[in-house]
């Protein structure tokens, strides 16, 4: 993603993936499970056999779309294309279509998967490790699942969630004057994104003593149930409510709607992933904030980690252990800086192999 604003990360200077990969001298693939260890520690693939899996809960998510956009645009830029995958929020239907992936050809297979929840990913980890696939997870895992026990798990990327839900929280703090009563609408409560961006909304609290938090429901992420979750909360609250902290985007303008049809104009709202409608909002001032965590860059990414592993570009061994499981940079974005947010792309450089971990902002401890 290209940004301009003060808040953006330093770029360091790559080369572009091309003709380098492409004339590399690899061993071609071939179709056998079994053989996926020796892949993955040898990075055997050609270029043109790697094949690309993104996966995410649903399109109808703005965040998750762009995701698997960026995910199409990497693919583009080393003459591939992604196969794009959602399950619906349905665990069950997220295990079965990667176990469907795991039965076929795996040994260049490069997989950038969303688990649906922390209980998600052993077994798609578990699944990879036999088949020898190339697995890259973002969001959600158990605390106690190491990247480094895997070869063929490459890398794991998360967002200081606590710092996002603390940094919106103060936004809404902020925005109603320091003082009154709020709501708080939670994502999926088995996400340690969940978890984390709640944890950073008390953090706030604490730090601002005058705001209250009336109520917390979970509206599991999704538009639709935070509409009705809000009226709910807006009937039961009233007039005490000054402002709805929401765990995401969809939630909030979820949440803005309800207001909306309440005829409120006097609460402010506040949200995270920089879908394109919750910039709209902050710009127009109906929603104060938001936090970026890039989603056309989190679907290249990942796919990015394993495709240079798969073709011998990079070696397991050779990424760092603080960069197997990690917390990626993300934006806080206002009102003042909205614009520089309005139309991200995707920069090839950020794709680089020698430029995979740019982002890093520490390793998960």
């Amino acid at each position: 993603m290209k940004f301009t604003s003060r808040h953006s990360a330093t770029r360091h200077t790559a080369a572009v993936f091309g003709v380098a990969l492409a004339a590399a001298a690899l061993t071609g693939c071939t179709e056998t499970a079994a053989g996926g260890d020796d892949a993955a520690a040898a990075g055997a693939c050609e270029p043109s056999d790697v094949t690309l899996v993104g996966q995410v809960r649903n399109e109808s998510n703005p965040y998750e779309a762009s995701w698997l956009d960026g995910g199409d645009a990497f693919a583009e830029q080393v003459g591939l294309t992604q196969e794009r995958l959602t399950y619906d929020g349905d665990s069950t239907r997220q295990q079965e279509q990667i176990s469907q992936l795991l039965a076929g050809d795996t040994e260049c297979l490069v997989m950038n998967i969303l688990p649906n929840g922390d209980s998600d990913t052993p077994p798609i980890v578990e699944g990879a490790e036999g088949a020898g696939a190339y697995l890259v997870t973002q969001w959600n895992k158990p605390a106690d699942l190491n990247v480094t026990d895997y070869d063929s798990w490459l890398s794991h990327i998360t967002y200081n969630g606590v710092e996002s839900g603390k940094q919106i929280g103060d936004a809404l703090a902020e925005a109603i004057g320091g003082s009154g009563g709020i709501i708080a609408l939670q994502g999926i409560l088995d996400t340690g994104a969940a978890k984390d961006r709640f944890a950073g909304l008390e953090e706030s609290l604490a730090a601002n003593p005058d705001v209250e938090l009336l109520d917390d429901q979970t509206a599991n992420f999704s538009r639709a149930e935070a509409l009705e979750v809000t009226k709910t909360l807006l009937t039961k609250h009233g007039d005490d409510v000054k402002g709805i902290w929401a765990a995401n985007d969809d939630m909030a303008l979820g949440a803005l709607e309800a207001l909306q049809q309440a005829g409120r104009t006097d609460v402010a709202v506040v949200g995270i992933d920089a879908v394109p409608d919750a910039l709209t909002a902050i710009e127009d001032g109906t929603m104060t904030a938001t936090v970026s965590s890039d989603g056309p860059w989190q679907g290249g990414i990942g796919l990015a980690i394993g495709y240079c592993v798969a073709t011998g570009e990079l070696a397991v061994e050779d990424i760092a252990s603080d960069d197997r499981a990690w917390y990626a940079e993300q934006f806080l974005i206002e009102q003042d800086n909205v614009a520089d947010f309005a139309a991200p792309e995707t920069d090839e450089a950020d794709f680089a192999c020698d430029n995979l971990f740019s982002r890093s902002q520490g390793a998960i401890s």
